[in-house]
C-alpha cells in the first residue's frame, strides 16, 4: 500500500476528491441552469483521474519497459467501473443524488478520452524524451 501512496500521490488525492465530490450536497448556483453541465463535469473529473493515471504511470515506469494492459487496466477501466460504483451508490445510498446513465457514460467517455490522448500523443513522447541517446 505504501508503495502506491508514493508512487501515485496526486492520483489518490484526485479519486479521494472525486469521492468526495461525488457524494456532498452541491449548492444552488446559476452555473446549474446551463444544460448538461453536469455531463462536463463527470467528463472532466474522471478524464482528470485517469489522466492523472496515465502520467503517473508513465513517470514511475520511464526507465523500463512494462506492459502497457497494465496501464489500459488501471487507468482506463478502472476509472470506467469505479464511477459505475458510484452512480450505483448515488442511487442505492443516498436521497439526494441520483445514479444516472448518462452520467456514467459522460465519465466512461472522460477516461477514454484521457487515455487515449495519454497513450497516443504523451507515451511516445515520453518515450522519445527518456530514450534518446544521451550525449
Amino acid at each position: 500500500m505504501l508503495y502506491y501512496i508514493r508512487k501515485y500521490p496526486i492520483s489518490l488525492l484526485i479519486i479521494a476528491t472525486v469521492i468526495y465530490l461525488s457524494f456532498f450536497r452541491p449548492p444552488s448556483t446559476e452555473l446549474s441552469k446551463i444544460p448538461n453541465i453536469d455531463k462536463i463535469v463527470h467528463f472532466c473529473m474522471y478524464g482528470g483521474m485517469s489522466g492523472m493515471l496515465w502520467l503517473e504511470f508513465l513517470w514511475t515506469h520511464r526507465m523500463k519497459k512494462t506492459q502497457m494492459w497494465r496501464a489500459w487496466l488501471g487507468a482506463c477501466l478502472c476509472p470506467i467501473l469505479f464511477s459505475g460504483c458510484i452512480e450505483l451508490l448515488q442511487e442505492y445510498c443516498t436521497d439526494y443524488r441520483g445514479g444516472d446513465w448518462m452520467d456514467f457514460a459522460a465519465n466512461s467517455l472522460g477516461a477514454i478520452t484521457a487515455s487515449l490522448i495519454a497513450y497516443f500523443l504523451i507515451r511516445p513522447y515520453m518515450e522519445r524524451k527518456y530514450n534518446a541517446p544521451k550525449d
